[in-house]
């Protein structure tokens, strides 16, 4: 990870010179440990928005370095967050990344799309485990340059991706199971955690019966495979379905709290 991080470093500078005012790692690297298939995610925050030439050598520098395709050999895939500190200090939600590297727009990429500027709620999720990691790769610590996001907008955030996460359940199975928890447990909490440290604040909190998708999803996870659900296939949505009503009986326990 140390040589993908120095050339990711290296093509931050390159592209963006002084107008990189910090990148930071987050994600499972500062939020528990990185697992097998744990991405490498870093945050950038810039003095501007990028030019279009700016964008097609990020994404270029990236690919060479990013996933299985990446040009020195496969290495894991890096997920590259860009924003204005402009557009997030000081904080106010929905915010705005300016641009988003991941490896499953790789196609489109190596066709000549870019990414471009967009509302991207769940970036007050990365932003906070980007404060909370502490691990500058550029510049000052990211609470010079970041605000805390309030824990409502944590919230908002993290139940605004409920929808397209069932639209994913049947193709990444494991993923939007261990996603579920995640949710779960940051609307109870406030906490960010690991997806495994997730699903096991969320195992402690389910009846025995209620507890093999989300085993199943979280030691596949640790081992870093893909294990099948074959034979709880009839049993995924219904601990979904249970995971939801949890959230909802969190969010409606939030709302009559007393101010």
């Amino acid at each position: 990870m140390t040589t993908q991080l120095d050339a990711l470093v290296a093509l931050i500078h390159d592209v963006l010179g002084a107008d990189a005012l910090g990148a930071y790692l987050h994600g499972s690297a500062v939020a528990g440990g990185l697992r097998p298939t744990s991405d490498t995610d870093v945050l950038v925050v810039t003095a501007r928005p990028l030019r279009d030439d700016e964008r097609r050598r990020l994404v270029d520098g990236v690919m060479a370095v990013s996933g299985r395709r990446a040009a020195a050999g496969p290495d894991r895939p890096v997920e590259l967050i860009v924003v204005v500190r402009d557009d997030v200090r000081p904080w106010r939600y929905p915010p705005v990344a300016d641009f988003q590297y991941g490896e499953w727009n790789r196609d489109d990429y190596e066709e000549g799309g870019l990414p471009a500027r967009e509302v991207a709620p769940d970036l007050a999720l990365l932003l906070t485990m980007t404060l909370q990691g502490d691990r500058p790769l550029i510049g000052p610590p990211p609470s010079a340059l970041l605000d805390p996001v309030p824990h409502e907008d944590l919230v908002a955030a993290s139940v605004a991706g409920i929808p397209g996460l069932l639209l994913d359940l049947e193709d990444d199975t494991r993923n939007v199971v261990l996603t579920f928890a995640r949710i779960w447990t940051t609307v109870e909490t406030g906490v960010i955690r690991s997806k495994d440290a997730a699903a096991d604040w969320a195992l402690e909190r389910l009846p025995p019966a209620e507890r093999p998708v989300l085993q199943r999803a979280r030691d596949s996870y640790l081992a870093g495979d893909y294990r099948p659900f074959d034979d709880l296939h009839r049993a995924v949505r219904p601990h979904v379905d249970i995971v939801i009503a949890r959230i909802d009986a969190a969010l409606a326990a939030r709302r009559d709290r007393p101010v």
